[in-house]
């Protein structure tokens, strides 16, 4: 019979030859250090409008909420870091959703990860989750080893950066777990000083309510607040501002993943074809895109206040 850590090993060599960059594991518990935080975080209101974050407080502490018998936690990093390129335009959307929607993308990946885990434990009982579940991914991430929370909120990987989607198996099977690592932030401020929009009342904490990806994403208002107004740097989906300038990506690599990339359509687009984008061409262009979120109303909105219409 192969020990935990055999096994444990074996299961990083299958994530890595899958495609995930990162991978680590933590053991399942109650995330109790998190409680006060993320109650504070919500009584202060600084999720916004995006009240479903309110719910499932406890699931989004305790694995075992969402899967009963839960013993582990496995967190990967998947790379979406995209080859330099010129951008034709002033606008701006955030590399995360230059290519097809990560969702689908990375969950492919899960697919065959899990089904290597049930080859290893045939009784096993998983669920995994891109994005996707009240799971608190950084939090376990951080926690396997992957990296650590920095100032802007976003997991930083030492030797690689923050683009990276986070994934997370939860499964009723021990493992060999890692431990986190130090914060390497240091006195650094450059993230929290470049926020156009002052969105981080302190280090570590972000108010979402005054986050460009926010505004653009999430709010579904007719209008954005006037808060935004000519501090958008372009952004029509999104905002990378504070990951530019984080120091440790100069670390980052392009993704091998080729989903991750512009459309010829997306690299030819001028400030006019984004001003006058019309629905058929918003369906052609975004198919099967994260930017799909913000609806065609919504990104010509976005489009339309970063104009200054």
């Amino acid at each position: 019979m192969q020990s935990n850590e055999s096994i444990s090993s074996l299961i990083k060599q299958k994530a890595s030859q899958i495609g995930f960059e990162f991978s680590g594991f933590s053991k399942s518990e109650r995330l109790s250090s998190e409680e006060h935080r993320l109650r504070d975080w919500l009584n202060a209101g600084f999720q916004g409008k995006m009240t479903y974050l309110e719910n499932h407080f406890e699931k989004r502490l305790d694995p075992s909420e969402i899967l009963p018998g839960c013993k582990s936690v496995i967190s990967l990093m998947y790379n979406y870091y995209p080859e330099n390129e010129v951008n034709k335009s002033k606008y701006n959307i955030a590399k995360y959703a230059y290519g097809k929607d990560y969702h689908k993308v990375v969950k492919k990946r899960l697919n065959k990860l899990c089904d290597y885990l049930v080859e290893l434990f045939p009784d096993v009982k998983y669920r995994f989750f891109v994005d996707s579940a009240p799971v608190m991914e950084r939090q376990w991430a951080e926690k396997s080893g992957l990296g650590w929370i920095g100032k802007n909120t976003l997991l930083i990987n030492k030797t690689r950066g923050s683009y990276f989607f986070l994934a997370e198996i939860l499964l009723t099977e021990e493992l060999e777990y890692d431990s986190r690592i130090e914060d390497y932030c240091g006195k650094c401020t450059k993230c929290l000083d470049a926020c156009p929009t002052r969105a981080f009342p302190e280090p570590y904490v972000l108010d979402a309510s005054k986050c460009i990806s926010y505004a653009t994403i999430e709010l579904k208002d007719e209008k954005i607040p006037e808060l935004f107004k000519d501090k958008m740097e372009g952004y029509i989906f999104g905002c990378d501002i504070c990951q530019d300038v984080c120091p440790w990506n100069r670390f980052s690599k392009p993704t091998q993943e080729e989903k991750f990339s512009k459309n010829n359509e997306m690299k030819a687009m001028e400030d006019s074809d984004w001003e006058s984008l019309d629905e058929a061409n918003f369906n052609l262009i975004f198919e099967g895109s994260a930017v799909k979120r913000a609806k065609f109303e919504g990104l010509k909105r976005n489009i339309s206040f970063v104009k200054g219409d």
